[in-house]
């Protein structure tokens, strides 16, 4: 009766993760989503503690693993700002990995006198999945952090260093499937070698690529995480670490369609180191032109239409509730204000967004690449808030760029482009932006959230009425 219970709660659970993934597709039913997904994980928690045998330990044990899970959960959740939010999930992915190659190399001394070929096959996997994304989550995270450096660190033979590695710790766990006996020499090996993978994987790549990177790691996490459901005949560790593993490895290959990449430029093209010739042509392209926010402002308020594109920029920021009352303001004078969403703005899919939900720009306002590229044309101004390389015309157009072939905002089809940066520095593909010398391109230096703030300001009058 008990085990029925149990497996019943689990087949529950199940369809909580399901509708979870579902939800959390659209944004009015993304936070509908978040309660199914945890409200699935807590049915799942407590029906396995009442698995017999599985509270051996004792209860105050595990109510201390609780709790100190949950001391380093809830501030990674309510402290971290939106615009760490893809190294908090990638230090998520570090912790859930760890976990999951502990418990795989507690088993290997354990039990491996009793495991068959394919389960010490299965174990073997899950150690190598869990400790190359567990360093390799670390190196994600460090990099979107800039506590590594963001470009990437290439040396020679990187990539046949990398094949031979992967090649040895396959090999060791060959060895181990018909030599269990020698586990407890050559399972720290492993463990080692999985480490040392997880880096030199991942400190190739650039930090562009890492939101990429970080989905296929979550891929390789729930992998291991299904690996561990065999070994431990649990069908609900099984079933949510496919799901996981799936849920990753759709977002990565979504993710490499938006920038027209590939899964092998991606790990091993190193992608955005600086193109020192890119970057002396561009100096031969023109003259750039700028304007103050007074200047800009009047211009948008002459205009029947202007789109707004948020980039990074405006996340780091934090502008999305000064870009709100910019919208607003623009509004009242009778300008029609929509926003264009790249798939890959920012660091994550979504999340321009979230961010702009949060500061409640109405969902309808939020038109997607394919919605209005055919539009820009019609547009009298574009304000481009910290977005480089997905606006850059060069992947249109330039066979020799990183970005060609890239997917892009037809931003230079607009009557008027106006880009808010801090600098001219080139975006994480490492070239200038073709954009920046555009003879309708206006450049307004600054902080995105400062400026915004300004041309709120202008637009609404506020600094007549003052100084009135």
């Amino acid at each position: 009766m008990r085990d029925d219970l149990i497996q019943l709660t689990y087949l529950v659970a199940v369809v909580g993760f399901a509708l979870s993934l579902k939800w959390m597709t659209a944004a009015n039913t993304a936070r509908r989503g978040i309660f199914a997904g945890e409200i699935a994980f807590a049915l799942a928690i407590a029906a396995t503690l009442f698995i017999p045998g599985y509270t051996d330990s004792g209860w105050a044990l595990i109510a201390l693993a609780l709790l100190i899970g949950a001391a380093i959960g809830v501030p990674l959740g309510l402290k971290v700002p939106m615009t760490a939010m893809p190294q908090r999930i990638a230090l998520s992915h570090a912790f859930g990995a760890l976990a999951v190659a502990c418990l795989g190399v507690t088993k290997y001394f354990q039990n491996w006198d009793v495991y068959n070929e394919f389960e010490l096959a299965v174990l073997g996997a899950e150690v190598i999945l869990g400790g190359l994304v567990f360093t390799g989550s670390l190196m994600a995270a460090g990099k979107l952090h800039e506590k590594l450096p963001q470009r990437p660190i290439i040396f020679p033979g990187q990539n046949y260093l990398n094949f031979a590695a992967i090649g040895l710790a396959v090999a060791l766990v060959i060895w181990l499937i018909f030599r269990p006996e020698d586990h407890e020499f050559l399972v720290p090996v492993l463990v080692a070698l999985a480490l040392i993978i997880g880096v030199t994987l991942i400190i190739p790549i650039g930090g562009a690529d890492m939101p990429t990177v970080i989905a296929l790691l979550n891929s390789y996490a729930g992998l291991s995480a299904a690996a561990l459901g065999f070994v431990l005949n649990n069908k609900l560790l099984i079933v949510a670490g496919a799901l996981d593993g799936t849920a990753g490895l759709i977002l990565a290959i979504i993710m490499c369609r938006a920038m027209n990449r590939s899964f092998r430029n991606v790990m091993f093209g190193a992608f955005g180191a600086v193109d020192e010739t890119a970057n002396v042509e561009a100096g031969e392209q023109g003259n750039v032109r700028s304007a103050s926010t007074d200047e800009a402002a009047d211009i948008m308020k002459m205009a029947r239409t202007v789109v707004i594109v948020p980039g990074y920029g405006m996340a780091v920021a934090q502008a999305q509730h000064k870009v709100r009352e910019l919208a607003d303001a623009l509004e009242k004078e009778g300008v029609e204000v929509k926003f264009a969403i790249h798939p890959v703005a920012g660091r994550m899919p979504g999340h321009m967004n979230v961010l702009l939900a949060e500061a409640n720009v109405p969902y309808e306002k939020l038109l997607d690449m394919d919605e209005i590229n055919g539009e820009f044309p019609q547009v009298d101004v574009v304000l481009v808030l910290g977005a480089n390389d997905v606006v850059n015309p060069a992947a249109r157009h330039n066979e020799s760029s990183p970005i060609y072939g890239m997917p892009i905002l037809n931003v230079d089809q607009a009557q008027t482009v106006m880009v808010v940066k801090r600098s001219m520095r080139a975006g994480f593909a490492g070239i200038e932006n073709e954009l920046f010398f555009n003879p309708k391109t206006l450049m307004v230096f600054g902080d995105a959230k400062a400026v915004v703030n300004e041309l709120a300001i202008e637009v609404s009058g506020q600094r007549d009425a003052i100084s009135l």
